[in-house]
């Protein structure tokens, strides 16, 4: 990937919080461009191996319930771009016109092969076409909808520098963020003012430490923590 001169970014992107992460990547745009060819590669590659797995998860989710078999949403990416992210669908059908647009746990709307995809984030696969497109990468920071990212501070806006990743140490760390909003009174207002700002700070210290190699780590580690959150649920559904 290409980064942009300094002169050419969003004004609002344009502060000294910025500038700082700025200054870190641009000496690593080398790095960078081979980021953006692994991710292509890659992208096809699996693309290619997973038809039989699209067919399978498409044909579910039609018998499943009444709806697309593809989600879309309008998300954040590179330098403020908006985009439609792709994902299987795993909800009733305009899930986003019937609560908040984010999920708690034991959310009704989540179907039934819904929970299946999203544990196994299978609901992801589709993202691999983003990557392609430019507007995501493999490892990055998760693409927010409009209405948070209008609540970004200065430095948060840093995190616009790069495209949005399908994974990160952040989604790790996070992956059971739908438990943390379950209680929730107010799951939107918690998710602003309690979880985004700490999802920030490691999102930010990812860039500050950008690293090829370290991706391809987090890759690895993002497959463990898929698979261990399946093995732990299948162990206490046994004890259940």
């Amino acid at each position: 990937m290409v980064m942009k001169k300094w002169d050419y970014l969003p004004d609002n992107m344009k502060n000294e919080s910025v500038r700082a992460y700025y200054d870190i990547l641009y000496k690593k745009r080398f790095s960078l461009v081979i980021k953006r060819i692994f991710d292509v590669l890659l992208a096809f590659i699996m693309l290619i191996l997973l038809v039989p797995v699209f067919i399978i998860i498409s044909f579910a989710i039609r018998l499943d319930s009444k709806g697309p078999i593809m989600f879309r949403q309008t998300r954040v990416t590179q330098y403020g771009k908006k985009f439609e992210i792709i994902k299987f669908r795993t909800m009733v059908n305009n899930a986003d016109e019937l609560g908040t647009q984010v999920t708690t746990s034991n959310d009704v709307r989540v179907t039934r092969i819904g929970k299946c995809l999203r544990k196994l984030r299978l609901d992801e696969i589709p993202q691999l076409f983003n990557i392609i497109l430019g507007d995501m990468s493999f490892v990055g920071t998760r693409p927010e909808v409009v209405k948070y990212v209008e609540k970004y501070n200065d430095e948060m806006m840093a995190t616009l520098l790069l495209p949005a990743g399908i994974t990160s140490e952040t989604s790790i760390l996070y992956k059971d963020e739908e438990l943390l909003l379950s209680n929730a009174i107010n799951p939107d207002e918690t998710y602003v003012h309690d979880i985004l700002p700490k999802k920030m700070k490691h999102n930010l210290k990812s860039l500050h430490e950008f690293n090829f190699l370290y991706d391809i780590k987090t890759m690895f580690r993002t497959v463990a923590a898929v698979v261990k959150r399946d093995k732990d649920s299948s162990e206490i559904s046994d004890i259940a």
